[in-house]
């Protein structure tokens, strides 16, 4: 296998989506996601530094995109429709290989403490990204993390849905998570 062939990254985390759901992740070995992905330990460390670090693989990315998308939002958008917009954005990049690997992660996530902390760290990290886009467009910090943490809300509930719909839809993620943020618009409406 040439060193530096493409797609690499991607084999590694789905084979360690299979294997976490097929055998749990603490028994699970990096040797093993490399074997099962045709690649060698030496090419996983270049990826990522542990196993762990396979379930965020793409936050970086997708924290970007949500924090452009809300940047890039027109003059007068509220808060939300801001969010929107970074929703509608990081949306499109998820591709098939993003809703196949969604139940089974989920699965491999909620059968393991150490998945569910860096699940929630990664939450945390999506949350700060669209708050300081809000922020840098002048809206306030409290009203910032509010729509921030809907925002992350909304992406979580939709990916969820998106991932377990019907396969011959071509609906794609944003209809999903936008749907989910006008539901979540609406809970909060009705929490006074």
């Amino acid at each position: 296998m040439a060193r530096w062939e493409p797609g690499v990254r991607e084999r590694l985390v789905v084979a360690a989506v299979d294997l976490f759901s097929e055998q749990g992740y603490d028994t699970t070995t990096v040797a093993q996601i490399a074997e099962r992905a045709g690649t060698t330990k030496s090419t996983f460390f270049r990826y990522f530094p542990d196993k762990r670090e396979l379930l965020v693989a793409g936050q970086e990315t997708l924290s970007r995109l949500l924090a452009e998308g809300i940047a890039e939002a027109p003059q007068g958008a509220s808060p939300l429709e801001a969010v929107a917009a970074g929703l509608e954005r990081a949306s499109s990049a998820m591709g098939p290989m993003n809703r196949e690997l969604g139940p089974r992660l989920k699965a491999a996530v909620a059968a393991s403490t150490e998945l569910q902390e860096r699940d929630a760290l990664k939450s945390v990290g999506l949350a700060a990204a669209m708050t300081t886009a809000l922020v840098a467009r002048g809206v306030p910090d409290a009203t910032a993390h509010l729509a921030g943490e809907l925002g992350v809300l909304a992406f979580k509930r939709g990916y969820a849905e998106w991932s377990q719909a019907d396969r011959d839809t071509e609906d794609g993620l944003a209809l999903y998570t936008l749907t989910a943020l006008n539901e979540l618009r609406a809970a909060s409406a009705s929490l006074d």
